[in-house]
């Protein structure tokens, strides 16, 4: 089972992940981080396959991907 970390401290609140994730099992939170961004959070470890198209896309290099 493959899963995904975001470092909410880099996120920016772009949401290029939470619109390429295949899946769609990322969403942008309701809470800000330090800088004042809404960040992207991962809400299903069970359906992630491990593609790793947020961590390509994401412009900060926030995300990293385990399988």
């Amino acid at each position: 089972m493959a899963k995904i970390e975001i470092d909410t401290k880099r996120c920016k609140g772009c949401g290029f992940c939470v619109h390429f994730c295949p899946k769609g099992i990322i969403e942008m939170s309701s809470n800000f981080n330090p800088q004042g961004y809404h960040t992207a959070v991962f809400n299903s470890e069970k359906d992630c396959t491990g593609c790793a198209i947020c961590a390509l896309v994401c412009p900060e290099v926030a995300i990293k991907v385990y399988k």
